[in-house]
């Protein structure tokens, strides 16, 4: 049992949970909690951690049995987490690697692509939220908040182990490769000239997703087939990024559905 916050592998663990360079260059990020283990590829975990009081009730005999991980105390377990209230279960798991090609070959496929997008709990919802609507991968700029956050990761709960997920070195670049593919893509802009249940999201389409506050830039708007915009009552002025791009991925998901 690891009883020491000065322990070297409780030392790396506190990094990955900070240092995106350290996830990428591991190859691992960190996952924790019940429904995390238990949705895991198990070929995908590298390293598993369970705290003292976890493996001493007998509640939890039958899920660990056949499993390989190390024990830590309680207080190290608090240490090497990032959550307040730790569920005693802390590992470390490979990045996965998506088939880029196979991605942009899909004749039915349905993209959200983001921009700048800050809030590692909004871009956690959207992967969950993605994987709910059917949309095929998610496609992310490199100003866009790491994935692997460990706040990102708790928000996606578990989709992030089946939502292919690309982060694009040339995002525009990128945009232009699905369109020459024959994706249309529809930008959420607050001054949109469609609305947003108008276009036939039947074919091949892609979302535009900006920053929080400031939206898309407009260079990347301007790739678009087409600009559309969420009807908003009252004196709201903007909707959550999460749930602008919740709506329209449900409305593809309606179409489809018929």
């Amino acid at each position: 049992m690891i009883t020491s916050t000065s322990n070297p592998q409780i030392k790396n663990l506190v990094l990955l949970g900070k240092k995106a360079k350290a996830r990428k260059e591991q190859g691992v990020f960190l996952a924790e909690g019940r429904k995390m283990l238990e949705e895991v590829p198990k070929e995908w975990i590298h390293s598993l951690y369970l705290s003292e009081s976890f493996v001493c009730d007998k509640k939890n005999w039958d899920m660990i049995r056949k499993l390989d991980y190390e024990v830590l105390s309680d207080h190290v377990m608090k240490a090497a987490g990032n959550t307040q209230t730790p569920q005693g279960i802390l590992m470390t798991v490979s990045i996965p690697e998506w088939d880029f090609k196979k991605t942009i070959e899909n004749k039915k496929g349905c993209y959200l692509f983001l921009e700048n997008v800050q809030d590692p709990g909004n871009l956690g919802t959207m992967i969950r939220t993605g994987e709910a609507a059917g949309i095929t991968a998610v496609i992310a700029d490199a100003s866009t908040v790491d994935l692997y956050n460990p706040k990102t990761v708790r928000a996606t709960m578990g989709s992030i182990y089946r939502m292919p997920f690309f982060a694009a070195e040339d995002f525009r670049e990128t945009i232009r490769q699905f369109k020459d593919s024959g994706t249309k893509f529809y930008a959420a802009y607050l001054n949109g000239e469609k609305m947003y249940d108008e276009p036939d999201y039947k074919g091949m389409c892609g979302f535009l997703i900006g920053n929080e506050s400031k939206g898309l830039t407009e260079e990347t708007a301007a790739l678009a087939d087409a600009r559309i915009k969420i009807p908003m009552e009252g004196k709201v002025e903007s909707l959550n990024a999460a749930t602008a791009a919740a709506i329209l991925m449900y409305e593809a998901n309606r179409q489809r559905r018929k």
